[in-house]
């Protein structure tokens, strides 16, 4: 590589963990780095790549609107017949793509980091989604400079960052699973239930107003044997992450706040014990662009010519495009959109019943992304889609941040998903919460307890589903609520927030770039 290479613009790799809520905001952080002067690409597995083809008609993808490249890995998993992705067919299952990442991949991303030829430069930096830890041991190996990206909110970070320090205090067991438990009455739902409730609060991991119970961890995924796997998992993690000199989250300047006090604890004597690397937060990045209307009225800040990360991602999923006619026909603020995300597992046969029905009851038209498979439809009342036809939709995917935009919806019944959770503050929607596993319990917490935006969604009856829809879409309570969320969105979306979040984008680009020259001539040397 000769010296005129150097005035290149540096070359930065990054790397997502394998799924569409990893995606997305990765895609969107490379425009973001490409807007100031960085050639960024975005590497994913075959399997991911093939899907966001087959979803684009089809097309191969090497190059994404914004400047940013889109290269695949391969991983080593069986494609479907005929070089498809197959849009219909299931993804991976996690421990096929754990597999595929610690087996097969990295020997090919170590040739992306080591290219021969004089057309192909070096890549100046790693960015890695710190699910995708795989990546950093190549990088160390190639001598590449790697950041982490946390594409959730700051403070499930902050959860997890703290395993080191539950385990010493033995609020959790050198499996992961809780220590010490204790009843606990829900919070919206007014039911009972154990829940398993260490000091979490007097450890200030999190803020207090939180009470997160040991049994809403992130990593208590599926059953015993599965926790276990996903705590190691965790724990390898945790032990490549340590070497980030910066991680760049996902997360928005209100968010990032409500963890400050506890960002560094205090020993005895007043001391910081906790350290870790530079954290920056860059987002939301799946908010920007030009709001029209928000719902309740407020509209959204666009009053500086900042540059905004948010061109329309290639998804994986072909999206129902008739939902978008469909809430044209209905009333303002009068739908209620449920979905539970890509990735989330079945919530059982009798919870989808008992969903079904209570949409039903309300009388309220409803729009479900309801994936067209067995282990979700299967819990359907008999001949449900013919009573509800005109008034209920049910689609397989749906085109989400279209939908949430729309007038016509009034309340999202989410499973907290942190994507689902910024898109729905971006267009300033009412959420009804049922959290499902990982991270979804700490950003439940925050949009019921902290933000007091939603509600949680106590029990999965036909009468607790009509109550708390009601609750969200009428009367004081729900006018308190759009209050609250308004509020929270102004703080989102304003041009201040998004001048804040781009400062800290720059702070990393200007790292990059004042390592750039000398990383640069030691390859010449090299």
């Amino acid at each position: 590589m000769g010296a005129e290479a150097i005035h290149e613009p540096p070359a930065v790799l990054l790397v997502p963990f394998p799924a569409q809520g990893h995606v997305t905001p990765m895609l969107h952080l490379a425009r973001a780095l490409a807007a100031h002067g960085v050639a960024a690409t975005v590497a994913v597995p075959d399997f991911i790549h093939r899907r966001i083809a087959a979803a684009g008609g089809g097309r191969a993808r090497d190059e994404l609107d914004g400047g940013v490249g889109l290269a695949s890995i391969p991983s080593g998993i069986a494609l479907p017949e005929g070089g498809g992705a197959g849009r219909d067919a299931d993804p991976p299952g996690f421990g096929a793509i754990v597999h595929a990442m610690e087996h097969h991949m990295p020997a090919h991303l170590e040739r992306m980091l080591q290219p021969t030829g004089r057309r192909h430069r070096r890549v100046a930096w790693l960015v890695v989604d710190v699910l995708a830890s795989w990546a950093v041991p190549v990088a160390e190996r190639c001598g590449v400079p790697a950041a982490g990206f946390w594409p959730a909110m700051l403070a499930s970070y902050r959860a997890v960052a703290a395993i080191p320090e539950l385990l010493g205090r033995g609020v959790i067991s050198e499996s992961g699973t809780p220590a010490v438990s204790s009843n606990h009455p829900d919070n919206d739902g007014g039911q009972e239930e154990e829940q398993q409730q260490p000091a979490i609060r007097g450890m200030r991991i999190l803020p207090a107003e939180l009470e997160l119970s040991t049994k809403e961890l992130p990593w208590l995924v599926g059953d015993s044997a599965t926790q276990r796997s996903r705590f190691a998992f965790w724990l390898q993690t945790l032990h490549r992450a340590r070497g980030f000199r910066t991680v760049l989250v996902n997360s928005f300047p209100g968010e990032a706040a409500s963890a400050a006090a506890a960002e560094v604890d205090d020993d005895d004597d007043g001391k910081p014990v906790r350290q870790g690397p530079r954290v920056l937060p860059v987002g939301p990045l799946l908010a920007g662009g030009n709001v029209e209307r928000a719902k309740g009225g407020v509209a959204a800040a666009n009053d500086d010519n900042t540059q905004q990360p948010c061109s329309k991602n290639p998804s994986m999923w072909q999206a129902d495009s008739t939902c978008i006619r469909w809430l044209d026909a209905q009333p303002a603020a009068s739908v209620v959109y449920v979905s539970f995300g890509s990735w989330v597992g079945p919530i059982g046969h009798d919870k989808i019943r008992e969903l079904a029905l209570g949409l039903e009851a309300t009388g309220r038209p409803f729009l479900w992304a309801l994936k067209d498979d067995p282990s979700w439809r299967a819990g359907l009342p008999g001949g449900y889609a013919g009573r509800v036809a005109g008034r209920g939709k049910l689609v397989e995917w749906a085109p989400q941040d279209e939908v949430l935009r729309h007038a016509a919806v009034g309340c999202y019944l989410t499973h907290c998903g942190w994507n689902s959770t910024v898109e729905a503050i971006q267009h300033g929607v009412r959420m009804l919460c049922h959290p499902v596993a990982g991270d979804q319990f700490i950003n439940c917490a925050y949009i019921t307890r902290v933000w007091k935006v939603g509600l949680r969604l106590g029990s999965v009856s036909q009468d607790g589903v009509k109550s708390c829809i009601e609750r969200v879409m009428e009367g004081a309570e729900g006018a308190r609520l759009q209050e609250k969320m308004n509020t929270l969105r102004q703080r989102v979306v304003t041009a201040e927030a998004r001048r804040m979040a781009q400062r800290n984008v720059k702070s990393f680009v200007s790292e990059i770039m004042r390592d750039y020259p000398s990383l640069m001539q030691m390859y010449t040397i090299l």
